[in-house]
């Protein structure tokens, strides 16, 4: 396990930090979770939309990824297939303002580490991103 801290690839002599992808239609939401990772060190994209999420996910390699379930119908789940279709080791947290026990299941069959509710403090996003990076 790894803190959040900047690694460095083997034989390389520069140091890059890990990267993030955290896809969630509320922008508030976003830009507090993606500044209290910054501080962190974390290299950190945000998207506002699925479509815009799965785009992120087959340009650049990402260490840990948060996914909004959206509505009860979990607009979120081709986010999270693709990830793990991706990297089946590759931390994925669901997050939700709208808990749905069905949604729960799903998401954690598709292999999410965790499913939350919202509100999500960003000191605990933070905690959560350094324990699963």
């Amino acid at each position: 396990m790894t803190s959040g801290l900047p690694t460095q690839s083997p034989g390389a002599n520069t140091w890059s930090p890990r990267k993030v992808l955290l896809v969630d239609h509320d922008c508030s939401d976003l830009s507090c979770g993606a500044e209290a990772l910054r501080q962190r060190g974390y290299d950190v994209n945000v998207c506002s939309h699925c479509e815009e999420g799965l785009q992120q996910l087959e340009l650049e390699h990402f260490d840990f990824v948060m996914v909004c379930q959206g509505s009860p119908e979990f607009e979120g789940r081709p986010v999270l297939e693709r990830a793990k279709a991706i990297n089946r080791r590759m931390p994925v947290l669901v997050v939700t303002r709208f808990p749905d026990m069905h949604c729960y299941l799903e998401a954690m069959q598709l292999g999410a580490f965790d499913y939350v509710e919202k509100p999500l403090e960003p000191s605990e996003l933070a905690r959560m991103v350094d324990t699963h990076v």
